[in-house]
């Protein structure tokens, strides 16, 4: 497959001439070792997984750091966290050399509780994320955005088996000490069944037979390991009483059809789960622009108890917000943009901007405006409206 950009690359390679080190997080198979390979093909490479290699670093980690030429690629780190305070110990040594260490890792809490107490003020972070439909038009709905299935579509279902296996055979055990793999596996289902709805706990535990304590341990295996987004409702209540729950969705659209069952494009198109799976979609597609843009991660929905609900809030800074609609059709009708347009009344201390998301056609369109003062928006033509922030 040839190398398709990343659009955050020039973020990265800013980091690396003001960085010794640079974390690079994310979930397994996103592209994290092949964007750095490309962007530093001079690094040497060295996979932290091989048995072989972290028995030898274990052994005699100082042997095995004065044989490093940097600068290096450590990849999967995690698995090896004492690493960290030896790292921190060449960095100090050298102070004034950049770009000397590129670490990965597909756990990110873990990941950086460890940079936090070892590599503060030393190393940048970023965190990678499946490719977007900005980086490449190959990215969809159905399929998703893991590189290996936009290099090798017809074989997705049997990648994303094997995926789902190694994940919890790998990332969830060294995470958590998980006994019953065959629980977590249908709590994986369960946790797709129920993309793009309100977080409830005590509902999903009683259908699986574990406690609500259990199902926020698991919920946050799967945060750490990057396979899902906890989206919270605005802080701000606009005089309302407000929906105090996250909502639920996957990072990967394609990862929660295989989930689903969802078995072809057809298939999805006729699905009740077409919505919620195109929101998660839109949701992504938001985080994606902001990480690779360097800026935090800022997303919230809104929903009063009144009803009113708008899909995504995105804080531009200075006052000023952009309120999402995300619509799985690919026709759009003005009254389709009701809820934007009613909680904008109720947004009086802020600036608004107002978009509609919906699915893109076969066709290319352009954004149109659908009513004054709200945009319709193809999924990818997504970027135009979030822009810079």
């Amino acid at each position: 497959m040839k190398y398709i950009p990343r659009s955050i690359e020039s973020e990265v390679r800013k980091a690396s001439r003001h960085f010794s080190a640079m974390i690079l997080t994310g979930p397994r198979r996103a592209g994290k070792t092949t964007l750095l390979k490309n962007l530093f093909p001079d690094a040497e490479y060295i996979l932290l997984e091989d048995h072989d290699v972290i028995s030898r670093l274990r052994s005699d980690p100082r042997a095995f750091m004065e044989e490093i030429k940097c600068p290096v690629i450590l990849d999967e780190v995690q698995n090896v966290p004492e690493l960290f305070s030896y790292v921190r110990t060449m960095i100090d040594r050298l102070p004034s050399k950049k770009g000397q260490w590129f670490l990965t890792g597909s756990q990110e809490a873990p990941l950086m509780k460890e940079v936090t107490e070892s590599l503060a003020g030393r190393a940048a972070v970023f965190q990678l994320l499946p490719f977007s439909i900005k980086e490449t038009p190959k990215v969809s709905l159905f399929r998703g955005g893991f590189p290996e299935i936009i290099s090798r579509p017809a074989a997705a279902s049997i990648w994303f088996r094997s995926y789902m296996q190694t994940y919890l055979e790998r990332d969830v055990r060294a995470v958590s000490s998980i006994r019953d793999l065959s629980t977590f596996r249908r709590f994986l289902s369960l946790v797709a069944v129920r993309c793009g709805q309100i977080l409830n706990r005590t509902d999903m535990a009683a259908p699986l037979g574990i406690s609500v304590p259990t199902i926020s341990e698991w919920l946050s295996i799967l945060e750490i390991t990057g396979q899902i987004i906890l989206v919270p409702p605005f802080f701000e209540n606009f005089g309302k009483r407000l929906v105090k729950s996250p909502k639920l969705y996957f990072v990967d659209p394609g990862l929660v059809c295989y989930l689903l069952g969802i078995e072809s494009e057809k298939m999805l198109n006729h699905s009740l789960f077409l919505g919620p799976v195109f929101e998660g979609f839109v949701a992504s597609e938001i985080l994606k622009n902001q990480l690779a843009s360097g800026r935090s991660r800022e997303l919230y929905y809104f929903r009063d108890q009144q009803g009113l609900e708008v899909d995504f809030i995105v804080p531009r800074g200075d006052r000023q917000l952009l309120f999402i609609e995300a619509k799985a059709s690919i026709t759009v009708m003005p009254d389709m943009a009701n809820p934007l347009d009613r909680l904008a009344k109720q947004s009086s201390n802020y600036i608004i901007t107002k978009a509609l998301v919906h699915r893109a056609g076969k066709e290319r369109f352009p954004a149109t405006v659908l009513r004054s003062g709200v945009k319709a928006v193809p999924i990818d033509q997504l970027a135009s409206v979030l822009g810079k922030q």
